[in-house]
């Protein structure tokens, strides 16, 4: 059985050039795993903590030579010697070793990177892919993606006051045609955009972000290019909101203030019940078929309303509202709240717990959906992570930028490894 023979963690950048930390664990074979963790800018307030530095002279207070260092000096002592393959253990003993809720005295961040590089590790010691090694000889489906094609609210500087706009190709019969269909409508925006005199400079996430004229504008252009790369809306393609709600919510005044990103919208200030009436026209004009994050992180009053509203037309995803945690979706579960769960990893903080949340939602019947970070690297965990558990859709960006494409890469070879083994799910609108 082999043992972790060292641990070492460094920084380096993100996509947004940003720091952030990258570990190589390292097995008495020595062979490496080595993983790295992305970072969000729209970020709930109950996700694991994320330590940085906070030394305004080095990078700007945003280093993380204190989580590199937890790593070498607190954690790596700790694992060396144990079995490569006891990741449940492992993960475990890590939370021991930090002893706070959220992760605050290592760092999500630290504990992350560990955890990832010793799946990676153990998988590569015994050769067998990643997904086979998480999930299984079953492991087998490749997801729909949700592909960004506009920025806004955090992620771009554009007037817009949610902010992702993606397209879901709901009938391809591979992974591979979902993105053919996907890079057609995305070009075709492009296109248009061009001719009509708009930017066509991209946000975080790759989608773009020129100045629309609101909401109702950008789903327009959507519609008109999804229109000229000649789909049938709603029938093959289908529209997905982040909305984000809670970045423009006023706590202190309990209404959604859409001029916080968009100074050009009329009747700004809504109230919760204004802003599900929004929401629910919005589904009645366009094909959306998934809104993740409609209402803030804390109202849920507001969430009642919405899935009582639209819960069983479309999909409801809590992201800022769940953050990848088994108790805080325990309470959408009791509250019927949402139906589906957006899930990132270093929300959580270990892959372990991130397992137990999925399960949890399974359980339940709620819809997962694997997801990046605005602040992503090249590595491709996510990719190997939704086909080991048979998930049936990913949220990874755009169709350019290299640390989104890197995910995307990884599951067209995974789908030409799997050959006729290969599952490729069509879209399911019945969320009840």
């Amino acid at each position: 059985m082999s043992k972790i023979k060292s641990i070492h963690a460094r920084q380096i950048l993100d996509s947004r050039g940003t720091p952030t930390i990258e570990v190589d664990v390292i097995t008495e074979q020595n062979i490496l795993g080595r993983s790295s963790v992305p970072s969000g800018a729209s970020k709930g307030e109950n996700e694991a903590f994320e330590l940085r530095d906070n030394e305004k002279d080095f990078f700007c207070g945003k280093g993380v030579l204190k989580a590199v260092c937890n790593v070498n000096k607190i954690i790596s002592p700790e694992l060396i010697g144990k079995s490569i393959f006891d990741q449940i253990y492992i993960d475990k003993l890590m939370l021991e070793l930090d002893g706070t809720i959220n992760k605050k005295r290592l760092g999500a961040n630290a504990i992350l990177a560990v955890s990832l590089s010793v799946a990676k590790a153990a998988s590569n010691e015994l050769k067998i892919p990643l997904r086979q090694y998480i999930g299984g000889i079953y492991a087998n489906t490749l997801p729909i993606p949700l592909i960004n094609i506009v920025n806004g609210g955090r992620h771009s500087n554009a007037p817009i006051t949610f902010q992702e706009f993606m397209i879901i190709p709901v009938k391809a019969n591979s992974f591979l045609e979902s993105l053919q269909m996907g890079y057609k409508v995305f070009y075709q925006l492009k296109d248009i955009l061009q001719k009509r005199g708009l930017s066509t400079s991209v946000g975080d996430e790759g989608g773009f972000s020129p100045n629309f004229n609101g909401i109702e504008d950008v789903l327009d252009h959507i519609l008109d290019a999804i229109h000229m790369a000649n789909y049938v809306p709603y029938d093959q393609i289908g529209i997905a909101i982040d909305c984000a709600a809670s970045e423009f919510y006023n706590k202190d005044y309990k209404y959604y203030d859409y001029s916080k990103f968009d100074n050009k919208t009329g009747n700004s200030k809504k109230s919760k019940e204004e802003h599900v009436n929004y929401l629910s026209y919005l589904i009645k004009r366009y094909p959306i078929i998934s809104i993740e994050d409609g209402m803030d992180q804390n109202d849920w009053d507001g969430w009642k309303l919405l899935t009582d509203e639209i819960g069983t037309d479309i999909q409801l995803v809590g992201d800022d509202l769940f953050v990848t945690q088994t108790r805080k979706l325990n309470e959408g579960i009791e509250k019927k709240i949402a139906n589906s769960i957006l899930i990132k990893v270093n929300q959580v903080g270990t892959l372990t717990e991130t397992i137990e949340t999925i399960n949890l939602a399974k359980k339940n019947k709620y819809r997962n959906i694997i997801s990046h970070r605005s602040g992503e690297t090249e590595d491709s965990f996510i990719s190997d992570f939704t086909v080991a558990l048979n998930i049936e859709q990913i949220k990874t960006g755009s169709i350019c930028r290299s640390e989104r494409v890197s995910k995307y890469n990884q599951l067209l070879r995974i789908e030409e490894e799997l050959g006729k083994h290969a599952y490729y799910p069509i879209w399911n609108n019945n969320t009840e």
